[in-house]
């Protein structure tokens, strides 16, 4: 499947409509490739997913597969630092659109928050129009990749 989305450094939460909240733990097996494990709590149920995602910013391949407790467990065994926290809420755009905001290790010196909004088409993501408090657009700011951000904290953490 092709992943198409936008992405955007945002101040707060939005106050928007809210469709989900949950709380996300994602780890890196590798970066590059990406191979990353995630577990999602939310109030109806904790899923786990193994995800490998292509090259590319605004667009890339990507793979996910559900995978059982034990599985998720054994592969977080292999992680050589703590798994990224994340305080993720889903919004309702004004034009039907969701925008996925996630706030990424809050209360530590590293916490940033960011939002994302899904495409069906290039085109489409190309047209959109942010509404202007979406003004800090990092889509091929490869510096903020969740990836990228894996490697500088496994290197603060690591000392390497």
């Amino acid at each position: 499947m092709q992943e198409i989305e936008r992405k955007f450094l945002i101040e707060e939460f939005p106050d928007l409509p809210l469709l989900e909240e949950a709380e996300a733990f994602q780890g890196y097996l590798s970066v590059e490739p990406v191979v990353r494990i995630r577990k999602k709590v939310s109030k109806e149920k904790t899923s786990y997913v193994l995800c490998f995602k292509g090259k590319g910013r605004l667009c890339r391949k990507e793979i996910e597969l559900d995978l059982p407790k034990e599985t998720f467990d054994e592969l977080a065994e292999l992680l050589e630092i703590p798994m990224i926290r994340k305080e993720y809420r889903v919004y309702a755009l004004g034009d039907g659109r969701r925008l996925e905001c996630s706030w990424v290790d809050r209360g530590e010196p590293t916490a940033f928050l960011y939002a994302e909004v899904e495409f069906p088409s290039v085109e489409e993501a190309l047209a959109f129009q942010p509404p202007e408090w979406l003004s800090n657009e990092v889509t091929e700011d490869s510096y903020y990749s969740m990836s990228q951000y894996w490697m500088r904290k496994k290197a603060s953490l690591l000392g390497k």
